[in-house]
């Protein structure tokens, strides 16, 4: 004697292969807004401690690179231009496409400024 509930044998394994590629896609899309997300957090940060370095006379891009994390160091670009009494940096990093270390989807450029401490004051 068949069923209503033998027709329906092997449903949900078939559902879930359904589900699997679009699940992982899914976790793909969330992991790639994490890495844009840090890597603006990673730029604002070098670009503070780069302003904060060129201010007292040091080298700015080389403390810009001091606070990134290796995978990020590819192709980061740091200047500092000072005048005014202020010194601006302005670091560009790129964003890795799913691993950090694998190329770039796009630049992402963090602006900081301080102080000019060595310029005399009146």
């Amino acid at each position: 004697m068949r069923t209503h509930r033998d027709e329906d044998r092997g449903q949900v394994a078939v559902e879930f292969v359904g589900m699997v590629p679009l699940i992982l896609l899914t976790l793909a899309l969330l992991w790639q807004v994490v890495l844009v997300g840090y890597t603006y957090t990673l730029a604002g940060n070098a670009a503070d401690e780069a302003a904060r370095a060129g201010a007292v006379g040091d080298d700015c891009g080389e403390a810009a690179r001091r606070h990134l994390d290796g995978a990020w160091l590819d192709g980061a670009e740091a200047d500092c231009p000072s005048g005014g009494g202020m010194v601006t940096a302005v670091v560009t990093l790129h964003v890795p496409v799913l691993f950090p270390g694998v190329g770039g989807i796009f630049p992402i450029k963090a602006k900081a400024a301080a102080v000019d401490e060595r310029s005399p004051t009146p």
